[in-house]
């Protein structure tokens, strides 16, 4: 037993962080990739019979890649990080097995419930980033409201619906890249040199002192003895 440093007579609980990368970039460029591939079948930029190419592209490339973006979220203690790579992870898993399975440019109304749901689901995060980074809020509802578009389309079959889901899709990709790199950079760096919006505790995280990261560490999931 060590001495007694918080004075209660208990031995003392050493807690041990294991600094990682950010996993921002590696989420958003997941998101970049699918949002793009997306909507140039949206917006026949390819031949609807290559839709299946591009499903196997998103289930192998864009689904695995934000669930280590979810996994290392969390791991970094960013619940909106970890919330919101998994709902993306989860709605791409299933706009690909949905390609998959139906005929090209067959609408699917079931598709279409879990897209407006995810949608719902996505403002969740959305909400809790941009009480600290504006940027990753910015993306996260870009997501939501390109996936609620995309499931009016599969409710409706509309083409007027498609073709606004594929427009939203590549104003995401842009917004998605361009956090990729500012948050790329930002890790190369060691502090911020694109904006990203970060206030209040997201700019104590990149320039406070170790003191402020820990301040609260007794009272986070995984060290608390109940979530």
């Amino acid at each position: 037993m060590g001495p007694d440093r918080d004075g209660t007579g208990r031995p003392p609980v050493d807690v041990v962080l294991r600094p990682i990368s950010s996993p921002l970039p590696l989420g958003f460029l997941a998101l970049f990739t699918g949002s793009l591939v997306l909507s140039a079948v949206q917006l026949r930029w390819i031949p609807g019979a290559q839709s299946h190419l591009v499903a196997i592209g998103v289930l192998a490339i864009v689904v695995p890649l934000q669930l280590v973006g979810c996994v290392f979220g969390f791991l970094s203690r960013d619940p909106a990080c970890g919330t919101g790579m998994g709902v993306l992870a989860g709605t791409w898993a299933a706009t690909g097995v949905s390609m998959l399975a139906t005929q090209p440019g067959h609408a699917e109304a079931g598709l279409g419930i879990v897209l407006v749901a995810a949608a719902g689901a996505l403002l969740v995060p959305t909400a809790v980033g941009a009480i600290s980074k504006v940027l990753v809020a910015v993306v996260m509802g870009g997501a939501a409201a390109r996936f609620a578009i995309s499931g009016g389309y599969e409710l409706t079959g509309a083409p007027a619906w498609e073709h606004s889901s594929g427009i939203a899709g590549i104003a995401v990709a842009a917004v998605a890249g361009y956090a990729a790199v500012a948050f790329e950079v930002e890790g190369a760096l060691g502090r911020t040199a694109l904006p990203v919006g970060r206030w209040s505790r997201g700019r104590r995280a990149v320039s406070g002192r170790l003191a402020d990261q820990t301040a609260d560490l007794a009272h986070e999931a995984g060290v608390r003895r109940q979530l």
